[in-house]
């Protein structure tokens, strides 16, 4: 069959992304016998243009496309960003009449209301390297859908329960320059090319969404072979990289051994990772920043301890203020991330949080006032028990926590601080 892939994703919210996602489908399809076509929007004058256009030429028995982003994830005022998706449904309508699949990281969050929104003919929850193709295969024969695990149909919901790659294969690493390529509208700039070598995350912090999209079951590649791949990345002219792990730390020693990998490889890269600020030693630090290591995204979303534990984290400030020093003995940058207004906080907190980040002369940080709400949450059914959303409702439509009573303070509070401290941005 042919299939075309499309990259619906046109934000930039904090930097280009290129499809990684998207492209391990790629692979998966390819390898399963079908003709395969990426089309990435990122960057395009006119989406609606080149869609049509790749449409007509490919011709396609399939579309997938791709949903990233559900909003921008600001309270003040939200973007809803599923509306050009939607658009492109109705410009491939328009010029096929072939089955349209969304999947992504988005779309996973919220399975049966986005099918809905959308109007696609089908959605895949999760992983797609084996659901997708085997979504193919029953296309093409005609068979029934009921068996596709993480497969929505409108109107019928599930068909079958996900299932999760486990260990992560090749399929899951797609090749540089074949499935993961530079849009040209980004030739020459520095961008930082995404790579994954574990999927899953068991932490359950009270407000977020990862295991929705990735599961709760952590799962690795062989730190050895993913090495050998990204030393084919940098052999096809890939030199930044950004370690999308959840926890690039944990466990420690597969990031260890990760990193020894990529020493051994000798490649001339620079990277950054997201840590949780828990067991990160000395020794991890060292190995990180021989292999390449540049910067470090240091979520530790709050500097009072009672709220950190209504998050449910399992470090404390004193954890995350030793790894920030052993990050900044080796030279690596830090960017820090607050998450302010949350259950239990309160303007004494927001302030402890405040003056906790400003002590670790970090090199950048991130404020965010107001939590997203996500489904199948501890912060959601809080929420409802709260009485700020109702029971029913899907939160497609982006919905926020804040705690009461912090309105409109901890708004001016925050801008005020910022005023002063040009590498704090919101």
């Amino acid at each position: 069959m042919r299939v075309l892939l499309v990259c619906a994703n046109t934000e930039t919210i904090n930097m280009p992304v290129l499809p990684l996602g998207l492209a391990c489908i790629a692979r998966a399809t390819q390898e399963a016998g079908h003709e395969v076509r990426i089309v990435n929007l990122m960057n395009s004058d006119d989406a609606s243009r080149v869609l049509k256009e790749s449409i007509r030429e490919f011709a396609p028995d399939v579309i997938g496309i791709s949903v990233r982003n559900i909003d921008d994830q600001v309270m003040a005022a939200p973007r809803f960003l599923l509306d050009p998706v939607k658009s492109m449904i109705s410009v491939c309508r328009q010029v096929t009449g072939a089955p349209i699949v969304i999947g992504g990281a988005g779309y996973s969050i919220f399975p049966a209301s986005a099918l809905d929104y959308l109007g696609a003919d089908m959605g895949i929850q999760g992983e797609g390297e084996q659901s997708f193709v085997l979504l193919l295969e029953c296309l093409e024969q005609r068979q029934a859908l009921a068996g596709i695990p993480g497969l929505y149909l409108p109107g019928k919901g599930l068909q079958a329960p996900r299932t999760y790659l486990a260990p992560l294969d090749d399929r899951c690493l797609p090749r540089a320059g074949e499935h993961l390529r530079f849009p040209e509208s980004l030739e020459g700039q520095v961008v930082w090319v995404p790579f994954q070598t574990r999927r899953g995350c068991s932490f359950e912090c009270s407000y977020c969404s990862t295991s929705l999209i990735e599961g709760k079951v952590l799962r690795r590649h062989d730190p050895g072979r993913a090495a050998q791949v990204l030393a084919g990345y940098v052999h096809a002219g890939f030199d930044h990289f950004f370690f999308v792990d959840n926890t690039f730390n944990l466990p420690p020693s597969y990031a260890k051994s990760f990193c020894d990998h990529l020493i051994a490889q000798n490649l001339a890269v620079s990277w950054r990772c997201i840590l949780y600020p828990w067991q990160v030693d000395e020794e991890l630090v060292e190995k990180m920043a021989t292999a390449g290591c540049e910067e470090v995204s240091l979520g530790f979303e709050s500097g009072s301890p009672a709220i950190l534990r209504a998050m449910n984290k399992r470090f404390s400030p004193d954890d995350v203020r030793e790894i920030s020093s052993m990050l900044k003995r080796h030279a690596l940058g830090r960017t820090g991330f607050l998450l302010l207004g949350g259950p239990g906080e309160t303007r004494e907190t927001v302030m402890e949080s405040l003056g906790f980040a400003d002590s670790l002369g970090l090199e950048a940080m991130k404020i965010t006032v107001g939590i997203r709400i996500y489904p199948h949450t501890a912060l959601a059914q809080l929420a409802v028990n709260e009485g700020i959303i109702r029971p029913e409702e899907d939160l497609l439509l982006p919905r926020f926590y804040l705690a009461r009573g912090l309105e409109p303070w901890i708004h001016e509070t925050v801008r005020e601080w910022m005023r002063d401290r040009p590498n704090w941005i919101s």
